[in-house]
Protein backbone atom coordinates (compact mmCIF):
# COMPACT_ATOMS: atom_id res chain seq x y z
CA UNK A 1 0.00 0.00 0.00
CA UNK A 2 2.82 2.40 0.89
CA UNK A 3 4.33 1.83 -2.57
CA UNK A 4 1.07 2.65 -4.36
CA UNK A 5 1.85 5.52 -6.80
CA UNK A 6 -1.55 7.08 -6.21
CA UNK A 7 -1.01 7.17 -2.43
CA UNK A 8 2.47 8.63 -2.87
CA UNK A 9 1.08 11.34 -5.19
CA UNK A 10 -1.79 12.17 -2.85
CA UNK A 11 0.53 12.28 0.18
CA UNK A 12 3.03 14.49 -1.64
CA UNK A 13 0.24 16.81 -2.75
CA UNK A 14 -1.09 16.94 0.82
CA UNK A 15 2.35 17.93 2.17
CA UNK A 16 2.66 20.66 -0.48
CA UNK A 17 -0.79 22.01 0.42
CA UNK A 18 0.16 22.10 4.13
CA UNK A 19 3.32 24.04 3.25
CA UNK A 20 1.26 26.45 1.12
CA UNK A 21 -1.23 26.87 3.97
CA UNK A 22 1.67 27.59 6.33
CA UNK A 23 3.01 30.18 3.87
CA UNK A 24 -0.33 32.02 3.79
CA UNK A 25 -0.69 31.89 7.59
CA UNK A 26 2.82 33.23 8.15
CA UNK A 27 2.39 35.87 5.45
CA UNK A 28 -0.83 37.12 7.02
CA UNK A 29 0.79 37.55 10.45
CA UNK A 30 4.00 38.97 8.96
CA UNK A 31 2.18 41.55 6.86
CA UNK A 32 -0.17 42.66 9.61
CA UNK A 33 2.54 42.76 12.31
CA UNK A 34 5.26 44.38 10.19
CA UNK A 35 6.52 47.73 11.43
CA UNK A 36 5.87 50.20 8.62
CA UNK A 37 8.63 52.49 9.84
CA UNK A 38 11.14 49.65 9.48
CA UNK A 39 9.74 48.82 6.05
CA UNK A 40 10.11 52.46 4.98
CA UNK A 41 13.73 52.45 6.15
CA UNK A 42 14.36 49.28 4.16
CA UNK A 43 12.71 50.78 1.09
CA UNK A 44 15.01 53.82 1.36
CA UNK A 45 17.92 51.41 1.09
CA UNK A 46 16.57 50.42 -2.34
CA UNK A 47 15.11 47.16 -1.13
CA UNK A 48 12.41 46.43 -3.73
CA UNK A 49 10.67 43.80 -1.61
CA UNK A 50 10.10 46.36 1.18
CA UNK A 51 8.57 48.83 -1.28
CA UNK A 52 6.34 46.06 -2.61
CA UNK A 53 5.23 45.13 0.92
CA UNK A 54 4.37 48.76 1.67
CA UNK A 55 2.31 48.98 -1.52
CA UNK A 56 0.41 45.83 -0.56
CA UNK A 57 -0.34 47.27 2.89
CA UNK A 58 -1.94 50.34 1.30
CA UNK A 59 -4.88 48.08 0.35
CA UNK A 60 -5.25 45.72 3.32
CA UNK A 61 -8.66 44.52 2.10
CA UNK A 62 -7.19 43.17 -1.14
CA UNK A 63 -4.16 41.72 0.65
CA UNK A 64 -6.22 39.87 3.26
CA UNK A 65 -8.64 38.61 0.62
CA UNK A 66 -5.80 37.12 -1.45
CA UNK A 67 -4.23 35.47 1.61
CA UNK A 68 -7.51 34.06 2.94
CA UNK A 69 -8.68 32.82 -0.48
CA UNK A 70 -5.34 31.06 -1.01
CA UNK A 71 -5.29 29.63 2.51
CA UNK A 72 -8.85 28.35 2.30
CA UNK A 73 -8.23 26.74 -1.10
CA UNK A 74 -5.18 24.96 0.32
CA UNK A 75 -7.02 23.74 3.42
CA UNK A 76 -10.14 22.63 1.50
CA UNK A 77 -8.03 20.70 -1.03
CA UNK A 78 -6.03 19.16 1.83
CA UNK A 79 -9.27 18.09 3.50
CA UNK A 80 -10.51 16.55 0.23
CA UNK A 81 -7.27 14.62 -0.25
CA UNK A 82 -7.36 13.28 3.32
CA UNK A 83 -10.95 12.13 2.73
CA UNK A 84 -9.90 10.28 -0.45
CA UNK A 85 -6.93 8.67 1.32
CA UNK A 86 -9.06 7.54 4.24
CA UNK A 87 -11.78 6.14 1.96
CA UNK A 88 -9.39 4.35 -0.38
CA UNK A 89 -6.67 3.11 1.95
CA UNK A 90 -7.81 3.19 5.59
CA UNK A 91 -11.25 1.63 5.63
CA UNK A 92 -13.26 4.84 5.26
CA UNK A 93 -12.46 6.29 8.72
CA UNK A 94 -12.97 9.90 7.57
CA UNK A 95 -13.52 11.25 11.11
CA UNK A 96 -10.10 10.04 12.24
CA UNK A 97 -8.53 11.61 9.15
CA UNK A 98 -10.26 14.93 9.86
CA UNK A 99 -9.01 14.94 13.45
CA UNK A 100 -5.42 14.17 12.39
CA UNK A 101 -5.54 16.81 9.63
CA UNK A 102 -6.91 19.44 12.04
CA UNK A 103 -4.05 18.79 14.49
CA UNK A 104 -1.44 18.86 11.70
CA UNK A 105 -2.82 22.10 10.23
CA UNK A 106 -3.01 23.68 13.68
CA UNK A 107 0.61 22.86 14.51
CA UNK A 108 2.43 23.05 11.17
CA UNK A 109 0.27 25.43 9.14
CA UNK A 110 -0.99 27.85 11.80
CA UNK A 111 0.84 28.04 15.15
CA UNK A 112 4.40 27.42 13.91
CA UNK A 113 4.45 29.78 10.88
CA UNK A 114 2.53 32.50 12.72
CA UNK A 115 4.90 32.32 15.68
CA UNK A 116 7.89 32.56 13.34
CA UNK A 117 6.28 35.52 11.56
CA UNK A 118 5.64 37.25 14.87
CA UNK A 119 9.34 36.99 15.73
CA UNK A 120 10.50 38.40 12.37
CA UNK A 121 7.46 40.11 10.77
CA UNK A 122 9.41 42.38 8.40
CA UNK A 123 11.38 39.42 7.05
CA UNK A 124 8.17 37.45 6.33
CA UNK A 125 6.48 40.50 4.84
CA UNK A 126 9.28 41.31 2.40
CA UNK A 127 9.91 37.70 1.34
CA UNK A 128 6.25 36.89 0.76
CA UNK A 129 5.42 40.18 -1.01
CA UNK A 130 6.42 38.97 -4.48
CA UNK A 131 4.14 35.89 -4.45
CA UNK A 132 1.28 37.78 -2.77
CA UNK A 133 1.50 40.53 -5.37
CA UNK A 134 1.06 37.92 -8.14
CA UNK A 135 -1.80 36.17 -6.32
CA UNK A 136 -3.74 39.43 -6.01
CA UNK A 137 -3.89 39.54 -9.81
CA UNK A 138 -4.57 35.79 -10.13
CA UNK A 139 -7.44 35.93 -7.65
CA UNK A 140 -8.67 39.34 -8.81
CA UNK A 141 -12.21 38.25 -9.84
CA UNK A 142 -12.72 36.38 -6.57
CA UNK A 143 -11.18 39.25 -4.55
CA UNK A 144 -13.44 41.77 -6.28
CA UNK A 145 -16.54 39.74 -5.47
CA UNK A 146 -15.59 39.00 -1.83
CA UNK A 147 -14.54 42.61 -1.20
CA UNK A 148 -17.82 43.86 -2.67
CA UNK A 149 -19.80 41.71 -0.24
CA UNK A 150 -17.44 42.64 2.61
CA UNK A 151 -17.89 46.38 1.97
CA UNK A 152 -21.66 45.99 2.04
CA UNK A 153 -21.43 44.32 5.45
CA UNK A 154 -18.96 46.96 6.75
CA UNK A 155 -21.35 49.73 5.75
CA UNK A 156 -23.94 48.25 8.09
CA UNK A 157 -21.45 48.96 10.90
CA UNK A 158 -20.52 52.37 9.39
CA UNK A 159 -16.97 51.22 8.68
CA UNK A 160 -14.73 51.68 5.65
CA UNK A 161 -11.80 49.42 4.78
CA UNK A 162 -9.86 52.45 3.54
CA UNK A 163 -9.78 53.81 7.10
CA UNK A 164 -7.31 51.05 8.00
CA UNK A 165 -4.55 52.95 6.21
CA UNK A 166 -5.36 56.20 8.05
CA UNK A 167 -4.25 54.88 11.44
CA UNK A 168 -0.53 54.75 10.68
CA UNK A 169 0.32 58.08 12.31
CA UNK A 170 0.90 58.03 16.06
CA UNK A 171 -0.47 60.73 18.32
CA UNK A 172 1.54 62.38 21.07
CA UNK A 173 0.42 60.00 23.81
CA UNK A 174 1.27 56.96 21.68
CA UNK A 175 4.73 58.38 20.96
CA UNK A 176 5.26 58.94 24.68
CA UNK A 177 4.28 55.32 25.33
CA UNK A 178 6.77 54.15 22.71
CA UNK A 179 9.49 56.20 24.40
CA UNK A 180 8.66 54.73 27.80
CA UNK A 181 8.77 51.21 26.40
CA UNK A 182 11.94 51.74 24.35
CA UNK A 183 14.10 50.48 27.24
CA UNK A 184 17.83 50.59 26.54
CA UNK A 185 17.32 51.34 22.83
CA UNK A 186 17.28 55.05 23.68
CA UNK A 187 19.59 56.36 26.45
CA UNK A 188 17.70 57.67 29.47
CA UNK A 189 18.79 61.31 29.05
CA UNK A 190 17.68 61.39 25.40
CA UNK A 191 14.42 59.64 26.25
CA UNK A 192 13.63 62.32 28.84
CA UNK A 193 14.53 65.06 26.38
CA UNK A 194 12.27 63.63 23.68
CA UNK A 195 9.49 63.23 26.23
CA UNK A 196 9.89 66.90 27.17
CA UNK A 197 9.63 67.94 23.51
CA UNK A 198 6.42 65.93 23.12
CA UNK A 199 5.08 67.48 26.32
CA UNK A 200 5.48 70.95 24.82
CA UNK A 201 2.73 70.35 22.27
CA UNK A 202 0.07 72.43 24.04
CA UNK A 203 2.34 74.90 25.84
CA UNK A 204 2.19 78.62 25.05
CA UNK A 205 4.66 81.42 25.70
CA UNK A 206 2.78 82.49 28.83
CA UNK A 207 3.45 79.09 30.45
CA UNK A 208 7.22 79.56 30.72
CA UNK A 209 7.80 83.32 30.37
CA UNK A 210 9.57 85.30 33.09
CA UNK A 211 6.94 87.65 34.59
CA UNK A 212 7.67 91.40 34.60
CA UNK A 213 8.26 91.36 38.36
CA UNK A 214 11.21 88.98 37.87
CA UNK A 215 12.78 90.45 34.72
CA UNK A 216 16.43 91.34 35.22
CA UNK A 217 17.66 94.12 32.94
CA UNK A 218 19.65 97.32 32.82
CA UNK A 219 17.97 100.53 33.97
CA UNK A 220 19.81 103.44 32.31
CA UNK A 221 18.89 105.70 35.22
CA UNK A 222 20.89 103.54 37.63
CA UNK A 223 24.66 103.73 38.13
CA UNK A 224 27.50 102.10 36.21
CA UNK A 225 28.35 99.62 39.02
CA UNK A 226 24.81 98.20 39.04
CA UNK A 227 24.82 97.77 35.26
CA UNK A 228 28.19 96.00 35.44
CA UNK A 229 26.96 93.68 38.19
CA UNK A 230 23.88 92.69 36.18
CA UNK A 231 25.92 91.97 33.03
CA UNK A 232 28.48 89.87 34.92
CA UNK A 233 25.86 87.78 36.74
CA UNK A 234 23.37 87.09 33.95
CA UNK A 235 22.96 83.62 32.48
CA UNK A 236 21.51 84.99 29.25
CA UNK A 237 23.28 86.21 26.13
CA UNK A 238 20.97 89.22 25.83
CA UNK A 239 19.53 91.69 28.32
CA UNK A 240 16.67 94.20 28.09
CA UNK A 241 17.64 97.85 28.52
CA UNK A 242 14.93 100.20 29.79
CA UNK A 243 14.31 103.53 31.47
CA UNK A 244 12.94 103.20 35.04
CA UNK A 245 10.49 100.39 34.16
CA UNK A 246 10.22 97.56 31.65
CA UNK A 247 7.29 99.40 30.05
CA UNK A 248 9.78 102.02 28.78
CA UNK A 249 11.96 99.72 26.71
CA UNK A 250 14.95 101.18 24.85
CA UNK A 251 16.38 98.05 23.29
CA UNK A 252 18.18 94.73 23.76
CA UNK A 253 21.88 94.47 24.65
CA UNK A 254 23.91 91.55 23.30
CA UNK A 255 26.64 90.58 25.75
CA UNK A 256 29.27 90.68 23.00
CA UNK A 257 28.68 94.45 22.91
CA UNK A 258 28.66 94.84 26.70
CA UNK A 259 32.25 96.16 26.97
CA UNK A 260 31.65 99.04 24.56
CA UNK A 261 28.22 99.62 26.08
CA UNK A 262 29.64 99.98 29.59
CA UNK A 263 32.41 102.29 28.42
CA UNK A 264 29.93 104.70 26.85
CA UNK A 265 27.45 104.22 29.69
CA UNK A 266 30.13 105.14 32.25
CA UNK A 267 30.98 108.30 30.31
CA UNK A 268 27.28 109.13 30.08
CA UNK A 269 27.68 108.98 26.30
CA UNK A 270 24.25 108.46 24.73
CA UNK A 271 25.84 106.71 21.75
CA UNK A 272 25.51 103.46 23.72
CA UNK A 273 21.93 103.36 22.44
CA UNK A 274 23.23 102.62 18.94
CA UNK A 275 24.65 99.36 20.25
CA UNK A 276 21.23 98.10 21.26
CA UNK A 277 19.13 95.82 19.12
CA UNK A 278 15.52 96.61 18.35
CA UNK A 279 13.01 95.25 20.85
CA UNK A 280 11.24 92.12 19.63
CA UNK A 281 7.68 91.52 20.84
CA UNK A 282 5.83 88.20 21.03
CA UNK A 283 2.27 87.27 21.94
CA UNK A 284 1.69 85.44 25.21
CA UNK A 285 -0.73 83.04 23.49
CA UNK A 286 1.74 81.84 20.83
CA UNK A 287 2.47 78.11 20.97
CA UNK A 288 5.93 77.46 22.34
CA UNK A 289 7.19 75.38 19.41
CA UNK A 290 5.86 77.97 16.97
CA UNK A 291 7.64 80.72 18.91
CA UNK A 292 10.89 78.77 18.73
CA UNK A 293 10.53 78.57 14.94
CA UNK A 294 9.78 82.31 14.80
CA UNK A 295 12.83 83.11 16.91
CA UNK A 296 15.01 81.15 14.49
CA UNK A 297 13.32 82.51 11.35
CA UNK A 298 13.69 86.13 12.52
CA UNK A 299 17.21 85.62 13.90
CA UNK A 300 16.04 86.66 17.38
CA UNK A 301 16.89 85.21 20.77
CA UNK A 302 14.87 87.29 23.20
CA UNK A 303 11.44 88.88 23.12
CA UNK A 304 9.11 90.83 25.36
CA UNK A 305 5.77 89.10 25.92
CA UNK A 306 2.64 91.21 25.44
CA UNK A 307 -1.02 90.44 26.12
CA UNK A 308 -4.00 91.08 23.85
CA UNK A 309 -3.98 94.77 24.85
CA UNK A 310 -0.30 95.26 24.07
CA UNK A 311 0.73 95.43 27.74
CA UNK A 312 4.10 93.90 28.61
CA UNK A 313 3.55 90.76 30.69
CA UNK A 314 6.98 89.19 30.72
CA UNK A 315 10.04 88.09 28.82
CA UNK A 316 11.02 84.91 26.98
CA UNK A 317 14.24 83.80 25.32
CA UNK A 318 15.47 80.92 23.22
CA UNK A 319 17.41 79.80 26.29
CA UNK A 320 14.14 79.52 28.24
CA UNK A 321 12.63 77.27 25.57
CA UNK A 322 15.71 75.04 25.43
CA UNK A 323 15.74 74.94 29.22
CA UNK A 324 12.15 73.67 29.09
CA UNK A 325 13.46 70.75 27.03
CA UNK A 326 16.61 70.00 29.03
CA UNK A 327 16.31 71.82 32.34
CA UNK A 328 14.00 69.33 34.05
CA UNK A 329 16.88 66.94 34.54
CA UNK A 330 19.84 69.24 34.09
CA UNK A 331 21.43 72.04 36.11
CA UNK A 332 18.10 73.45 37.35
CA UNK A 333 17.73 70.74 40.00
CA UNK A 334 19.47 72.80 42.69
CA UNK A 335 17.30 75.82 41.89
CA UNK A 336 14.16 73.71 42.12
CA UNK A 337 15.28 72.27 45.47
CA UNK A 338 15.64 75.83 46.78
CA UNK A 339 12.29 76.92 45.35
CA UNK A 340 10.37 73.85 46.53
CA UNK A 341 11.65 72.98 50.01
CA UNK A 342 10.76 69.44 51.05
CA UNK A 343 9.57 69.07 54.64
CA UNK A 344 9.71 65.94 56.81
CA UNK A 345 5.95 65.35 56.61
CA UNK A 346 6.14 65.06 52.81
CA UNK A 347 4.81 68.54 52.14
CA UNK A 348 6.44 71.31 50.10
CA UNK A 349 7.19 74.85 51.27
CA UNK A 350 7.20 77.50 48.55
CA UNK A 351 5.78 80.92 47.62
CA UNK A 352 2.72 81.94 45.64
CA UNK A 353 4.74 83.03 42.63
CA UNK A 354 5.92 79.46 41.96
CA UNK A 355 4.61 77.93 38.76
CA UNK A 356 2.28 74.97 39.11
CA UNK A 357 3.77 73.31 36.06
CA UNK A 358 7.31 73.39 37.48
CA UNK A 359 6.06 71.88 40.75
CA UNK A 360 4.17 69.14 38.89
CA UNK A 361 7.21 68.29 36.78
CA UNK A 362 9.56 68.33 39.76
CA UNK A 363 7.48 66.01 41.98
CA UNK A 364 5.43 64.24 39.32
CA UNK A 365 2.26 65.73 40.81
CA UNK A 366 -0.96 66.58 39.00
CA UNK A 367 -2.12 69.88 40.50
CA UNK A 368 -4.67 71.34 38.05
CA UNK A 369 -3.11 74.03 35.87
CA UNK A 370 -5.76 74.60 33.22
CA UNK A 371 -6.88 78.04 34.40
CA UNK A 372 -4.10 79.18 36.75
CA UNK A 373 -0.35 79.20 36.13
CA UNK A 374 0.92 80.02 39.64
CA UNK A 375 0.13 78.78 43.15
CA UNK A 376 -1.18 82.22 44.11
CA UNK A 377 -3.44 82.27 41.04
CA UNK A 378 -4.83 78.81 41.82
CA UNK A 379 -5.65 79.64 45.45
CA UNK A 380 -7.16 83.02 44.53
CA UNK A 381 -9.25 81.44 41.78
CA UNK A 382 -10.48 78.67 44.10
CA UNK A 383 -11.50 81.14 46.82
CA UNK A 384 -12.74 83.76 44.36
CA UNK A 385 -11.16 86.35 46.66
CA UNK A 386 -7.78 87.42 48.08
CA UNK A 387 -6.53 84.66 50.42
CA UNK A 388 -5.90 85.18 54.13
CA UNK A 389 -3.08 83.89 56.31
CA UNK A 390 -3.57 80.60 58.20
CA UNK A 391 -6.10 79.49 55.60
CA UNK A 392 -6.27 75.85 54.51
CA UNK A 393 -8.02 74.58 51.38
CA UNK A 394 -8.12 71.32 49.42
CA UNK A 395 -8.00 71.26 45.63
CA UNK A 396 -8.58 67.77 44.27
CA UNK A 397 -5.95 65.61 46.04
CA UNK A 398 -3.80 68.46 47.36
CA UNK A 399 -3.94 70.50 50.57
CA UNK A 400 -2.82 74.15 50.45
CA UNK A 401 -2.03 75.92 53.74
CA UNK A 402 -1.37 79.67 53.43
CA UNK A 403 1.26 80.61 56.02
CA UNK A 404 2.22 84.19 55.21
CA UNK A 405 0.99 87.06 53.00
CA UNK A 406 2.84 90.07 51.67
CA UNK A 407 0.57 92.85 50.36
CA UNK A 408 -2.26 90.45 49.45
CA UNK A 409 0.20 88.06 47.81
CA UNK A 410 1.10 84.62 49.18
CA UNK A 411 4.73 84.78 50.31
CA UNK A 412 4.79 81.38 52.02
CA UNK A 413 2.55 78.37 51.48
CA UNK A 414 2.70 74.69 52.40
CA UNK A 415 1.41 72.12 49.91
CA UNK A 416 0.86 68.44 50.59
CA UNK A 417 -0.45 65.63 48.44
CA UNK A 418 -3.33 63.82 50.12
CA UNK A 419 -3.10 60.06 49.85
CA UNK A 420 -6.25 58.40 48.50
Amino acid sequence: MLEDPSLIFLSSTLICLLIISGFFSGSETGMMAANKIKLRNLSKKSKTSAKRALNLLKRPDQLLSAILVGNNFANILASAIVTIIMLEYFGGNVLLGSIILTIVILIFSEITPKTMATIKPESFATRSSFILNILIYVFKPIIFFTNFLSRLILRLFKLDAKDATLNDNLNTEELKTLLEESGDLIPNQYRKMLSSVLGMEGLVVEDIMIPTSEIIGININEDYENATKIIESTEYTRLPVFEDSIDNMIGILHLKDSHSFLENFNKNNKSYKTMLQKTYFVSQSTLLMKQLREFLANNQSLGLVVDEYGEIEGLISVEDIFKEITGKFGGDKEELEKEFIKLKDGSILTDGNSKIRELNNYLNWAIPEDNAKTINGLVTQYLDQIPQANLCIEVENYRFEVLELDENFISKIKIKKIKN
